[in-house]
């Protein structure tokens, strides 16, 4: 006996509610509700892209929550079965694999508040910076590495201090002031306003994420036409190359703010670190080489271990799960802006990662030491 509602009716498929409900509402269902309803699985991403297949291109479809390209390169990781679906169909799949990222519930409705009050009412000091200028913001060393585009001119400007962890010179010193006193201006609005500041993590007690500012377009474009080129080069192996969406923040360390950050990776794939300034001594990074969540906590071998200090105009850039955290300052203040560079394509292909990784330090030394047994066994039986 099917179970019935309180009225003695029988209750409606869950499905067929919603489908009721939305037409009652007048709003046409979304392509990942249509797929839902047709009872097509979410499918499931292959490691590697389907050479001979050419994908779809989705730079006219609208209400795209992500860059049309990143659909593109996910298409070419879908089961074989799904490729000849139409366009419709196979952007719904690709929506329905992205959905899983998506922020939602109280604290997703209460950023986007937070968001919308700073746009409707907050008047940038810098108004210059919410778009980017190559010429103005970055040195010229920098710039023209970019420009060359090849290996080599990236490589030439880059210091590569320990496995994974590069440095290079990147802004202008009027870059770095203006965003300093950007984010100053920024903390006295919401004081003034009575608007509690957002902070960019939960390990950050001091700062802001500049995206909610306004700068979100900005740092984007950063991202994409000056970042990705060199992470596509600098850590392939950790979705380098398919870098689609960020996280922008400055935080701030000082004696009456946080001193130092403990011990930690980032949510992110690639993370550029550069130091704003101001004057300050101490607060060294520290860095213990890259790890999965299966070894994050375990110990580093002696080429990881690096310690580096922070210069002004300075970048550093590295793979997200590389441990790290930074020393307590002795004195002045320390302001630095960090991009957290995150590719959907890699988290996906991620959760079908079996025995060991190809990035994990601590998983490449294990899977090592089995080929080196293995290999040993062999001999052994031959003999």
């Amino acid at each position: 006996m099917k179970p019935a509602s309180n009225n003695g009716q029988q209750q409606q498929p869950p499905q067929q509610l919603q489908q009721q409900q939305q037409q009652a509402q007048g709003r046409r269902p979304t392509r990942e509700e249509e797929l839902a309803r047709e009872g097509v699985p979410v499918p499931r991403l292959q490691k590697t892209p389907h050479a001979g297949h050419r994908p779809e291109s989705y730079e006219d479809m609208e209400d795209l929550e992500y860059p049309a390209t990143l659909y593109s390169v996910m298409e070419q990781h879908l089961p074989s079965h799904c490729l000849g679906a139409s366009r419709e169909k196979k952007l719904a799949m690709l929506e329905r694999i992205l959905a899983k990222y998506r922020p939602n519930g109280e604290r997703a409705k209460k950023h986007r508040e937070y968001r919308e009050r700073i746009r409707h009412n907050y008047q940038p000091l810098h108004e210059d910076l919410y778009t980017l200028d190559p010429e103005r913001f970055f040195v010229g060393s920098f710039l023209d590495a970019i420009k060359d585009g090849s290996e080599a001119a990236i490589r030439h400007i880059l210091i590569e201090h320990s496995p994974g962890v590069f440095t290079f010179n990147m802004l202008k010193p009027a870059f770095c002031s203006m965003m300093l006193e950007e984010v100053e201006h920024f903390e006295r609005w919401a004081q003034d306003a009575k608007v509690k500041v957002m902070r960019p993590n939960t390990m950050n007690n001091y700062g802001a994420v500049l995206d909610d500012i306004g700068m979100e377009e900005m740092l984007n474009l950063l991202m994409t036409r000056y970042l990705n080129p060199m992470a596509a080069v600098l850590f392939l192996n950790v979705g380098g190359t398919s870098l689609d969406t960020h996280h922008g923040f400055v935080v701030q360390y000082a004696m009456d703010r946080d001193l130092d950050l403990g011990f930690h990776v980032d949510d992110s794939e690639v993370t550029l670190n550069v130091c704003l300034g101001k004057q300050f001594e101490g607060g060294d990074l520290f860095f213990r080489g890259v790890r999965c969540d299966k070894h994050v906590n375990g110990e580093a071998r002696p080429e990881e271990v690096l310690e580096y200090s922070h210069v002004p105009g300075h970048a550093i850039l590295h793979a997200g799960r590389h441990r790290h955290g930074a020393k307590a300052i002795t004195s002045g203040q320390r302001t630095n802006l960090i991009l957290w560079c995150r590719s959907s394509e890699f988290r996906e292909l991620k959760k079908y990662q079996r025995d060991f990784s190809s990035w994990c330090g601590e998983c490449l030394l294990r899977k090592k030491e089995r080929s080196r047994r293995l290999s040993s066994a062999k001999r052994q039986l031959a003999s």
